[in-house]
């Protein structure tokens, strides 16, 4: 096992063990004692898969400043927290229509689509209930600021919105730029995010913290576009839901617009590009680089 694989994996189950503890009906609890059914439909969308990609990025941007992994695991799990709650959502059949989600049914499929709606939106208000709190991080400041991060990564200028221009490109069709833009946000924005939230609770300069924002960005766009390669070369059972529909959806993809070949090629420049970004860090920014290689790489 390579330093990347092992890392990936412990924040994997790092995460892993985080979201069992905190989506329970006691750690859930408001003025009133959070529904059984709710609870369970939040766990089924979280627990039991996943990469655990962007609670990586977190802990790696962060260690680049000497921070430990248990420093950054809260901000990280808030961000796993949004990545659940958008999968569940984008999964309704009012959006992208997909019965299985990491090799199991999705949750409008186990549970309803109510359900899944509702399970999503406890998702995405807990995410910022972790970042307010002070395990996150003993300076309100910097929980404000973690909080404004997110929200802009995960909101109608970032995740969100760049749902809604998917949908619309459906519709009209995109030039090469509008499908970049897109992808920007409906993707990259919260690989963005994630990294300079990293920073962010590392205590990076603004130098430090324009370098680090170059770097998620391009990682984003590489990420997005791996995936979307992967939609078209790799198997519904290695990818643990169903591929080939981007085609079947009209959606715009860089790859359906130049093709898988010239695709990758693209992806190569853009993991070049990421890596570049990081050249003024040494050996703390190595894991950084790393993940951008494993962008490129991945076969799920």
């Amino acid at each position: 096992m390579t330093d990347f694989q092992s890392e990936l994996s412990g924040i994997a189950k790092a995460i892993e063990v985080a979201l069992d503890e905190y989506l329970s009906a006691e750690r859930l609890g408001g003025p009133g004692a959070p529904p059984d059914r709710l609870v369970a439909a939040m766990r089924h969308g979280s627990l039991n898969g996943g990469k655990r990609l962007r609670p990586l990025l977190v802990k790696q941007a962060a260690a680049v400043f000497g921070m430990e992994r248990e420093q950054s695991l809260v901000a990280g799990l808030a961000v796993e927290l949004i990545h659940c709650y958008s999968l569940i959502h984008d999964d309704l059949p009012a959006m992208d229509d997909d019965d299985f989600r990491r090799g199991q049914a999705t949750v409008h499929k186990a549970y309803d689509d109510a359900t899944a709606i509702l399970a999503g939106d406890a998702l995405l208000t807990h995410a910022f209930a972790l970042l307010a709190g002070e395990s996150c991080h003993a300076d309100p400041a910097i929980r404000v600021r973690l909080v404004a991060e997110l929200a802009a990564g995960a909101g109608a200028g970032g995740m969100v919105g760049g749902q809604m221009r998917d949908i619309e490109g459906e519709s009209r069709g995109f030039s090469e730029g509008e499908i970049a833009q897109m992808q920007a946000m409906k993707t990259g924005a919260l690989i963005r995010a994630s990294v300079r939230m990293g920073a962010i609770l590392g205590g990076a300069d603004a130098a430090a913290l324009t370098a680090l924002t170059l770097y998620g960005e391009a990682a984003g766009r590489a990420f997005q576009l791996a995936d979307d390669i992967l939609d078209v070369t790799a198997s519904a059972e290695a990818m643990g839901k169903a591929t080939g529909k981007d085609a079947a959806a009209g959606k715009q993809t860089l790859v359906a617009r130049l093709g898988v070949e010239a695709a990758r090629k693209h992806l190569d420049g853009i993991i070049a590009e990421a890596i570049a970004a990081l050249g003024a860090f040494g050996p703390e920014a190595e894991p950084l680089r790393a993940t951008a290689r494993y962008f490129g790489s991945r076969t799920t």
